[in-house]
């Protein structure tokens, strides 16, 4: 059965609108464990009734009261209302913003919680809402035109008027005390005021170095603000700082006469005549204790990690990655064709099927290479200076569109090579029109520049006219991942084919990709990785098998008859080392022998004789918070020799594209990757807008199966759930995966029984984190629900850099020189040398506030997991520069190795992290003795995972002649290559990963 776009919209809006209807919660139903008192609060607002009587503030995103003179806090929302930012109108009427369905819409509720009511709908976000002083009016900011604009909502009729759109990036707006002009801040960088007839008016612009936040007006209509920069967040009326030294949240104050109600420091206080007074209050919330999860190691099975997969135009050959080598299945037989140490990844056949196309970094970097399949000959085709990848040849063979490590497309031909696009976030694979004319590909196209979240679109690019265009694959909908999961156009040219909402879909198009009808849904199935089998059939990836489908939905398996095992370990080894911390003791135990049999610790016994060894051993290092494939085909197989070369032996990615993911686990298991031991996750599931490739946007509980079937059958080692999902779905996940759950939020997910939360405070819905503030600090509250939750926290300290300006050492030792890509060695030294000067993004002072509320979770009995989200951070290095800021900041050398060693075990529920008897032998065998320097844990000398000892000169080797390549001449860019955009940048442009 065909939908139209319009019955799938209506479809799932009411589908999406009986769960929500069906699940909500009741307040005061939560289990009769004991609540979790809190006194303070990270990252809260307040709002005063016009009386004076009473305060509302969010906490733990809900909406509470409390009597002005403090005490016992009454919780108004419950937990799937997902409700901030509260403003008292008349009659004790309290408008919010909640994420309830999915969007951000204006709700009002009365003060003793009647009266709830929804005042905006639809697919745009609609934020930070204001009563006017008479309460006829609701001053907000919404996405709605095209960027954060101010509007302003009639509360009797529900008309909505805009005050203000593009260019605007308005945050926060609230009235004057006529109820004529509201001030609002633009960028973080202005205080602008505007009247209800559009009449704008500059009042501040931030001085070089600061950010602004929460614009009121203050006495004599001053503008009052929170003016902030790294170490300094002062309460400001007009040019005069009135609250200093202190950590001032950033929310709109509230004057009244000459003293303001504000938020710092995790209180509510006022402030008058020069000092600070507090509003005590105590609100208590449910909690539920995290239950250990028992990890598994995969040991032997029939290969899912099938990567890539495409298929002759003839459909007689489907080419693959799997097990870190290239692979051809035609007449039912799989014959491999590549293997060796290297990365040979997104292969393509030539028009005629007689040529594969591929991208490996056997020359240091990703270059194309050309086999002719017939006698196995190979060779580079149009080398280039950066890297290539995902190769797509072009319908008459004669010329192949790839991409670049910053996002850029290129097409190459025997003329040269010529740039089609300016920089992209994270593009996917290039599909070609039937005439070789247009180029698309997936690119995502954000909401505003103030939220990154948009939607991943077809991309698609006239090489006649050299033109861009923009299409949705349905309204509001994305493409499933911009990876393998389309567009993909027809041989024929008639048809393009995506995921949308874990489901195939195929589109008539005309001859430029324009739709010249309805999306047709192909597969009921959970579908990845498209390739077109002639023009009237799909093959795709379905839960780690290899099907075909006919546009009508016939479906049929495809056997691909491939199979690992782990390979035997070493029989037995004895290592002599001159000390061995075993992850548990205070002290190194001195001169012992650790005794290896098939890949475990046998036993550590004394040494028989003098010290020979300067080595100390220590358990391998686990980085807990990376993701392998984000940048994967970029770093290639010198990311697992990387890893072992700084002695961490087992990493977690909390989200990777799955297919990439999982042939990659397969391969480290198999042995025929090198790298650390890999666990793991795919794609993480993300509501109705996306950012990052690698992300699912789930929008019902139909798909949510889908998206857990998937996770069940490729059996993930975790599932993350992402920035935009409802608490509603968030739930719904925790109910039914059997393996652990992590995200950015802790609550509610302290109560859904969430197993960890990802970073101190990062990427956030909201703008900012209810988990640590803009000056990097966190209160009782967090680390009240870390600690009694049992929660995992993986700091990932970005900030970490600011100590290049002390210690650049990591940066020039030879095994970052060697390891890194070219380009991203040098961005990795450019960091390195801004540290401590005004260029640097790092601030030492985030960093201190980051590792004290690590350290307070850690002494009072929390879960801290060492994990740094490389590569986003650097791979390796990272871990090591997250261990040495701890130490600076508080922790011991000791603690600090416990993040990264029986913690992150625990969390993955593995016998790794020691060196004990029966343990697996994964050993970092160093110099010097990191239970008194830090630093002496990165002085590795070898390394062993599993029984298996690698010598850093060992993983170096191929990585450490660079070999000079011939490069095709750049030919001039077509005008489609012109930045346009102010989305159109490379993941790496800003530091996006933490910024919110």
């Amino acid at each position: 059965m065909d939908l139209s776009r319009r019955e799938l919209l209506t479809r799932t809006g009411q589908a999406a609108a009986l769960a929500t209807a069906a699940s909500t919660l009741t307040i005061g139903t939560a289990r009769a464990e004991p609540g979790v008192k809190l006194t303070q609060g990270t990252n809260i607002s307040v709002s005063r009734s016009a009386d004076g009587k009473w305060l509302a503030f969010d906490l733990v995103t809900a909406i509470w009261v409390l009597p002005s003179a403090g005490g016992t806090a009454r919780k108004l929302t419950d937990e799937l209302q997902d409700a901030t930012l509260p403003s008292f109108g008349p009659g004790g009427q309290i408008a919010f913003q909640s994420y309830r369905d999915g969007n951000y819409h204006l709700y009002v509720i009365g003060r003793d919680g009647s009266g709830l009511k929804q005042l905006t709908h639809g697919k745009y976000d609609h934020r930070e809402p204001a009563f006017s002083p008479d309460g006829t009016k609701i001053a907000f900011v919404s996405d709605r035109a095209g960027s954060y604009g101010v509007h302003v909502l009639d509360v009797a009729s529900g008309a909505i008027t805009q005050l203000t759109g593009v260019p605007d990036e308005a945050a926060a707006p609230q009235w004057s005390r006529d109820g004529k002009r509201i001030i609002f801040v633009t960028g973080n960088a202005t205080v602008d005021t505007v009247t209800l007839d559009g009449k704008r008016e500059r009042l501040v612009t931030a001085p070089a170095g600061y950010q602004l936040f929460g614009a009121a007006f203050g006495p004599g209509d001053q503008p009052s603000y929170t003016q902030m920069r790294p170490g300094q967040a002062d309460l400001m009326l007009g040019t005069t700082a009135v609250v200093t030294g202190q950590d001032v949240f950033g929310f709109a104050p509230v004057w009244d006469g000459d003293r303001v109600l504000y938020t710092a420091d995790g209180h509510i206080r006022w402030h008058a005549n020069g000092s600070s007074r507090d509003v005590p209050f105590e609100a208590s919330v449910p909690v539920k204790t995290v239950k250990p999860h028992r990890g598994k190691n995969l040991v032997a099975g029939p290969v899912k990690g099938i990567a890539g997969p495409v298929v002759s135009r003839d459909g007689s050959k489907i080419a693959f990655r799997a097990l870190n080598s290239l692979y051809l299945l035609s007449n039912g037989k799989t014959t491999k064709l590549t293997d060796g140490e290297y990365f040979d990844s997104d292969p393509d056949f030539s028009p005629d099927g007689t040529r594969l196309i591929y991208a490996s970094d056997r020359t240091g970097v990703a270059q194309l290479w050309v086999r002719d399949l017939a006698t196995g000959s190979e060779q580079l085709y149009a080398p280039a200076p950066g890297a290539q990848t995902t190769p797509r040849f072009s319908p008459d063979g004669t010329k192949v569109a790839y991409v670049d490590q910053d996002g850029q497309v290129w097409i190459v031909d025997a003329t040269g090579r010529r740039q089609i696009t300016p920089t992209l976030f994270q593009p996917g694979r290039p599909t070609w029109s039937a005439d070789g004319s247009v180029v698309a590909l997936a690119a995502v196209k954000p909401f505003s520049r103030r939220f990154r979240e948009g939607t991943s679109q077809i991309l698609s690019v006239d090489l006649a006219g050299g033109e861009l265009k923009y299409t949705e694959p349905m309204p509001f909908r994305s493409i499933a991942t911009r990876g393998d999961d389309g567009p993909v156009w027809s041989p024929d040219g008639k048809h393009i084919a995506f995921v949308v909402e874990s489901v195939a879909w195929a589109v008539p198009v005309d001859a430029k990709g324009n739709f010249t009808g309805e999306p047709r849904q192909v597969t009921r199935e959970v579908t990845d990785s498209l390739a077109w089998h002639g023009d009237d059939a799909l093959v795709y990836l379905n839960n780690g098998r290899l099907k075909k489908s006919t546009l009508d939905g016939r479906t049929t398996t495809i056997r691909v008859h491939l199979n690992w095992a782990k390979p035997k370990a070493p029989e037995r080894q004895v290592v002599h080392v001159g000390a061995c911390w075993d992850g548990e003791a205070r002290n190194l135990r001195r001169n012992v022998d650790i005794v290896v049999e098939n890949g475990k610790v046998k036993e550590i016994r004394p040494h028989q004789g003098p010290a020979t060894s300067t080595l100390t051993a220590i358990p391998g290092l686990i980085d807990a918070h990376n993701h392998w494939h984000l940048r994967g085909r970029q770093w290639g197989a010198r990311q697992g020799n990387l890893w072992l070369s700084y002695g961490i032996t087992t990493v977690r990615s909390p989200g990777d594209p799955v297919y990439q993911m999982v042939e990659t686990r397969e391969a480290l298991a198999a042995g025929t990757l090198t790298g650390p031991r890999f666990y793991a996750t795919g794609e993480a599931i993300d509501g109705s807008r996306v950012y990052y490739n690698f992300m699912r946007p789930t929008l019902s509980r139909a798909q949510l199966d889908l998206e857990l079937r998937r996770a069940h059958e490729l059996a993930y080692d975790m599932i993350k759930t992402y920035v935009r999902l409802p608490v509603e779905l968030q739930r719904a996940a925790v109910q039914r995966s059997k393996v652990p759950l992590s995200s950015h939020y802790l609550y509610p997910a302290a109560n859904l029984g969430m197993d960890g939360m990802e970073h101190v405070g990062a990427t956030n819905r909201l703008g900012y984190s209810h988990t640590v503030t803009r000056q990097g600090k966190a209160y009782q509250d967090v680390v009240e629900l870390f600690v009694r939750s049992g929660m995992s926290m993986t700091p990932t300290l970005f900030q970490s850099r600011a100590l290049f300006a002390e210690d650049k050492s990591l940066v020039t030792d030879e095994r970052t020189r060697v390891l890194f890509p070219p380009w991203e060695y040098d961005r990795y030294v450019t960091d390195a040398n801004n540290a401590g000067t005004p260029a640097s993004t790092w601030s030492p002072d985030i960093l201190r506030g980051w590792v004290t509320f690590a350290l307070a979770v850690h002494r009072k009995g929390g879960l801290v997991i060492c994990g740094t989200d490389a590569p986003l951070d650097t791979p390796a290095t990272a871990t090591h520069m997250n261990l040495r800021a701890m130490v600076k900041y508080g922790f011991t050398p000791r603690e600090a190795l416990i993040t990264a060693t029986r913690n992150p075990a625990r969390w993955l529920g593995l016998p790794i992290g020691t060196i004990r008897p029966g343990a697996p032998a994964d050993i970092s065998f160093v110099e010097g003795d990191p239970l008194q320097d830090i630093k002496a844990a990165a002085n590795v000398k070898q390394v062993m995972v599993g029984g298996r000892l690698h010598q850093i000169a060992d993983l170096l080797k191929p990585y450490r002649q660079a070999h000079a390549l011939s490069t095709t001449d750049a030919l001039e860019p077509l005008p489609s290559a012109e930045n346009k955009h102010w989305w159109h940048e490379p993941e790496w442009a800003e530091h996006v990963c933490c910024a919110h």
